[in-house]
């Protein structure tokens, strides 16, 4: 299959080696073209996934138009917050038959839109069937060294879930089937802003009581949100759930994490993102879901005192202090 991935960071790198190592034919688009020159030229990523070698089959494109009209599939593994501009950037090409996969973990801003309707609305030609999303608690660092791992596909479409999983599927990366599209997103994307909450756990030295809480109180909060938009109370408990939130909390190859726990000994979060080189997707994500969440009425303490202690300024140990200090209530309401 000829597939090309659009996003040459960490995780879109790890993919395209991982599908050109199963045999497709793959083109890696890099939005910098500087950067895709010197992609070619070393044959590895050395600024995201230094010391992976490219395969033959795995070519680096400059050039959009080209990367996608070569295309019979695409991965869109740009920042969630560049999807909307990336893909109108091709929007008037002829997509027919293609599938687009998304692995962006986000919701948009602006919109409150998930990453699949963010497509569907900025790319008038395709149908929603030709959409899916690949989500689940997959590090690219673990990937690219080829350590057992689990993920999800996601689409309006059986068929196309199923051309995916072939496409995605070896001995080290199992692809699991959902049709819980809405589901998937939500917890994908929401995770990113608990785990920030269990970095600043960690920063403020807490142990493993709060992080336990932080987990199983954040997961509360996704499902909250994702019943309220009609998702499946059992996607909560599957990769893209529980799966996602523990390693994305836990794990020291968290760029959520890490900026929760800068936060947490108490650095600003324009200096902790300006020494970063990748993208922390729940720093914008707690803007927009605290949005969406006030929007359709859904209580999201920790992902309010996220927003608070990121972009207010609200001191950790008091935003902590004040969620210890809400009113008593049922473990489920």
């Amino acid at each position: 299959m000829k597939i090309t991935v659009l996003g040459a960071g960490s995780w879109g790198t790890t993919l395209a080696i991982l599908l050109a190592n199963k045999g497709h034919e793959v083109r890696l688009w890099a939005h910098r073209p500087e950067f895709a020159r010197a992609l070619e030229a070393d044959r590895e990523n050395k600024r995201y996934l230094k010391g992976v070698v490219f395969p033959e089959n795995l070519r680096v494109i400059e050039n959009l138009h080209a990367a996608v009209e070569a295309a019979e599939m695409i991965v869109t593994a740009v920042p969630s917050h560049a999807l909307r501009e990336t893909a109108a950037a091709f929007a008037d090409l002829p997509l027919d038959g293609k599938v687009i996969v998304n692995v962006a973990k986000g919701i948009e801003l602006n919109s409150g839109k998930r990453m699949s309707e963010v497509l569907l609305e900025t790319l008038p030609g395709i149908k929603p069937e030709q959409v899916a999303a690949l989500y689940g608690p997959s590090h690219a660092e673990e990937v690219a060294q080829k350590q057992p791992t689990t993920v999800v596909v996601c689409s309006g479409s059986e068929q196309t879930s199923r051309l995916v999983q072939e496409a995605f599927h070896t001995n080290g990366f199992r692809v699991y089937v959902n049709n819980d599209l809405v589901g998937v997103e939500i917890a994908g994307s929401v995770k990113n802003i608990i785990a920030i909450a269990a970095g600043i756990s960690d920063g403020l030295g807490f142990g493993d009581n709060a992080k336990a809480a932080i987990i199983t109180r954040g997961l509360a909060e996704i499902s909250r949100l994702s019943a309220k938009l009609g998702a499946d109370p059992l996607t909560l408990s599957g990769l893209s759930g529980i799966g996602d939130l523990v390693v994305t909390c836990l794990s020291q190859h968290s760029r959520n994490r890490y900026v929760g726990e800068q936060i947490g000994r108490g650095r600003k979060l324009d200096e902790v993102i300006s020494e970063m080189s990748m993208v922390a997707e729940g720093v914008l994500t707690s803007k927009a879901v605290l949005k969406l969440a006030e929007r359709l009425g859904v209580e999201m303490p920790i992902t309010r005192a996220v927003y608070e202690m990121l972009f207010e300024d609200k001191p950790a140990q008091q935003a902590i202090l004040d969620l210890m200090e809400r009113d008593p209530k049922p473990e489920h309401y």
